[in-house]
């Protein structure tokens, strides 16, 4: 059992979990996978086509055949840990395929490590499969290589996320995603329907709905009609959460941008007959409007402000989660203490936050008046007391509340459990260290909260 402080990079994937047992013989490809939850989704997709062709997938370097590498190049942090997973593979394995956000550089890839059998960019599933093949040919048994139902899941059984767009129309100067992973291209409502529904047949208590731009699902596509069921649906966020919510398990939205028709949704999260969580990821990014403006994003954080309490007032569970940028190029004391003045005013239940970083490529770059690097962490510290203070008194208002939690992991001393206000692995926890022996993953259960801590909760079942 362990305590759960923030991440210093909100924008991580958990850790891929791989259960496979290759059959003797069996080539086996092994997978690590760097960077955010699009880019475990892509993992999954990648190891599921291989799976249905025989390959066996291996949780280590040296038990397999090849090793994929799937990048990320969001910031230059991640590149330099892109690099040196590649580099730790050649040495452990030495058939090492590269893939993801950073596998649009491939110069830059092949100029460190000029020993990998191919690059590939992100989502391009065909290019890694025929890599793949030229190094380890497959070798299926259609007697024994059956396939889940579901397809091969990195994430515990009990969860899973659910991919609805590709790319990002925005052009945020301190980000390069767009040019990686191309503009907003949507998936059809009906497509995502029917995965999510294949996941809760297959016993998935929980999808986390995930993209760069969950506001703008179906823009791309002119919110076409899509026949599901019995009904027509729009490719359209408000239609997409309407129905997802019908589904027996929890529906969490991440990446929401908040654009006006965001407060459709709000009514759909109040509405005891969905399954659709009061819980918004939205990456506000600063609330001062000049730093917002040097980052080429919407400067309306007093707009904000009023949308939150418009969201409260509809659903007053609602849990408002966010990430920050401090330190950002041109960042003035008087600009931080704005965003530090908002966060007293907002009262966001969780909060992420990154010191900026440039990032090859990003127009940010190139800005005047970078902040020293000791002023970024003297300011990430400030924030994060700030945050840790709101966290730690709107979790000591839920004390002698009963509220449901899913059970993520069960062990003699606990069992790990999550709020509807807490995603895996970004957010807190709820532990359950009394009577929790008949517990298992995935079960759905009411605690009573006896105990709040900075960032995690304790409770007891009831009966």
């Amino acid at each position: 059992m362990s305590t759960n402080p923030p991440n210093l990079r909100p924008d991580l994937a958990p850790a891929a979990r791989i259960t496979d047992a290759p059959r003797s013989g069996q080539p086996t490809i092994g997978m690590v996978s760097l960077g955010c939850p699009k880019a475990l989704v892509d993992s999954e997709r990648i190891l599921t086509r291989l799976r249905a062709e025989g390959y066996g997938i291996s949780p280590d370097y040296s038990g397999a055949d090849a090793v994929i590498v799937n990048t990320c190049g969001f910031l230059d942090s991640a590149k330099a840990e892109s690099l040196e997973a590649i580099g730790e593979a050649l040495v452990e394995n030495g058939k090492v395929i590269v893939t993801g956000c950073l596998g649009a550089e491939p110069d830059y890839i092949r100029e460190h490590h000029p020993r990998i059998l191919a690059v590939t960019g992100p989502h391009q599933y065909e290019q890694v499969l025929d890599a793949v093949h030229a190094a380890v040919p497959p070798d299926p048994n259609p007697y024994v290589d059956l396939l889940p139902a579901s397809g091969v899941k990195l994430t515990p059984r009990h969860y899973s996320y659910l991919k609805i767009s590709e790319g990002c129309n925005h052009k945020c100067k301190f980000c390069i995603i767009p040019d990686m992973r191309g503009k907003l291209a949507s998936r059809p409502a009906h497509a995502v329907l029917r995965e999510a529904e294949k996941l809760v047949d297959s016993g998935v208590r929980e999808l986390l709905v995930i993209s760069q731009d969950t506001s703008a699902f179906g823009l791309d596509r002119k919110y076409d009609v899509n026949l599901w069921k019995d009904r027509e649906v729009r490719s359209h966020i408000t239609d997409l959460a309407r129905e997802l919510g019908q589904l027996d398990a929890w529906i969490r939205l991440h990446y929401v941008y908040p654009y006006p028709h965001v407060r459709e949704l709000i009514p759909l999260m109040a509405d005891a007959g969905s399954n659709l969580l009061p819980y918004l990821d939205i990456p506000f990014q600063h609330a001062h409007p000049d730093v917002l403006k040097r980052m080429a994003r919407p400067a309306a954080g007093a707009k904000t402000l009023d949308e939150i309490a418009a969201w409260r007032a509809i659903c007053p569970d609602i849990t408002v989660r966010s990430t920050f940028i401090v330190g950002y190029p041109g960042e003035t004391e008087a600009e931080f203490q704005t965003l530090l003045d908002w966060m007293d005013e907002a009262q966001l239940d969780r909060v992420g936050c990154f010191q900026y970083e440039n990032v090859e490529g990003a127009r940010s770059n190139d800005l005047p008046d970078h902040v020293p690097d000791e002023i970024k962490q003297e300011r990430w510290e400030r924030f994060m007391q700030k945050a840790q203070a709101i966290s730690e008194a709107k979790l000591a208002s839920k004390v002698g509340q009963r509220i449901q939690v899913i059970v993520d992991e069960v062990d003699a001393e606990a069992a790990t459990c999550r709020t509807k206000s807490d995603a895996p692995e970004i957010d807190g926890n709820l532990f359950i260290d009394d009577g929790h022996e008949n517990l298992k993953p995935g079960d759905i259960v009411l605690v009573q909260v006896d105990e709040a801590g900075e960032y995690d909760l304790w409770g007891n079942l009831v009966r």
